[in-house]
């Protein structure tokens, strides 16, 4: 009996700890984002540092294969041509281990991208080390960063906007907003909103 509530006390200890590790892990508003390189389906390695001319960045976790994620396939590309010449072009990341969902490989990437006429990087999170370090958890998962004299500074984590399954019933624009309001030299009103999405695939 002893044994088995010193076994029980464990197990609660450990699962309570992994629990506090999870939610404590990833970017918060206001910490600065490390840059990667990755590669993007033409081939060409990508980061952040390659946008000179950039203010910040419209950093999106998607994929292929989730249905959120394609049900946003459109308002991502829309965010990127509204705000790419503005200063806040769309990057796009692809977290998913491909093992676990092959239709999310690079092929796949490069058809998914040329059918939807993509003008934004769409690039792969190869040994999935990037997501973990935002805290991303979905696809899509936002993250809106903007340059600062220390980096890139996260400015707004979450959801694109409200309303996943019709974009004409949106009501709240939480994407665009940020960036409007970085864009005017304002703090962003809501800063954290929930993402709506399927899990990242290990």
């Amino acid at each position: 009996m002893k044994n088995t509530l010193k076994t029980l006390l464990v197990l609660v200890v450990f699962v309570t700890a992994s629990a506090f590790t999870t939610a404590g892990t990833g970017y918060d508003i206001g910490d600065i984002a490390t840059d990667f390189e990755l590669e993007n389906i033409d081939g060409t390695m990508v980061s952040m540092a390659d946008y000179n001319d950039a203010k910040g960045f419209i950093i999106v976790f998607t994929c292929n294969t989730c249905p959120y994620a394609v049900a946003y396939e459109d308002r991502v590309e829309a965010l990127n041509k509204k705000y790419a010449a503005k200063g806040y072009p769309v990057i796009a990341i692809m977290p998913n281990n491909t093992d676990v969902k092959p239709g999310d490989n690079m092929a796949a990437m490069k058809a998914r991208a040329k059918a939807k006429g993509f003008t934004f990087p769409y690039v792969m999170d190869k040994g999935q080390k990037i997501y973990p370090q935002y805290g991303a958890t979905k696809t899509p998962h936002v993250y809106i960063l903007q340059k600062s004299k220390n980096g890139p500074q996260v400015k707004y984590i979450g959801a694109i906007d409200d309303n996943y399954q019709d974009a004409s019933a949106v009501t709240k624009t939480y994407a665009e907003d940020a960036v409007n309001a970085l864009l005017n030299g304002k703090e962003v009103s809501e800063t954290k909103t929930r993402a709506i999405g399927c899990s990242i695939k290990v």
